[in-house]
């Protein structure tokens, strides 16, 4: 679904485990590493779309894991205009998005990539808490660091102040 003001609704999901590190995959034939995230179908709840996107994308179960929270508001970011695909109505111009937090209730979650017929990745690792706001794709860095920073109270181990180059793309 995309607004009146061109973004897709969509989800963002930051996965923690008892360590604090959080769940970072890599794109599929891509040397592209970014959270598990999705669309919002016209029929579903947020809440919906994200335990959809962690089954197709991450092959876990609502049950693998526990909801910490969830931010407080859409959180948007803008495509390059390179990226922005003018021949299909409505226009993207980017995406509008929910963060929500998990933790894994297992040490060792039964992660699989492979739990659709097109995986979205082919690798992941767990990673210190702020590394996804300073490697993601560009345009994604204020995004990533304004949802670390407001769920950073909700992870398993708080992870202490964002780093002066995360802080200063949270404002």
């Amino acid at each position: 679904m995309i607004d009146s003001e061109g973004f897709r609704a969509n989800v963002g999901i930051i996965l923690t485990n008892a360590a604090g590190q959080v769940f970072w995959a890599r794109r599929v034939r891509q040397n592209a590493w970014q959270f598990p995230q999705g669309g919002i179908g016209a029929d579903e709840t947020p809440e919906e779309a994200m335990y959809r996107e962690l089954g197709e994308e991450v092959g876990l179960a609502p049950e693998d894991v526990i909801l910490c929270g969830c931010t407080g508001d859409w959180l948007h970011y803008r495509l390059p205009r390179r990226l922005v695909r003018r021949n299909r109505q409505p226009v993207c111009v980017g995406q509008k998005q929910l963060w929500y937090m998990l933790r894994v209730v297992e040490e060792e979650p039964p992660v699989r990539l492979d739990a659709t017929d097109h995986p979205e990745f082919d690798t992941w690792r767990w990673v210190n808490y702020w590394r996804p706001a300073r490697d993601v794709v560009y345009f994604k860095r204020r995004v990533y660091a304004r949802a670390l920073s407001e769920l950073a109270g909700m992870a398993p181990r708080p992870p202490g102040p964002p780093p002066r180059d995360v802080r200063a793309r949270c404002r």
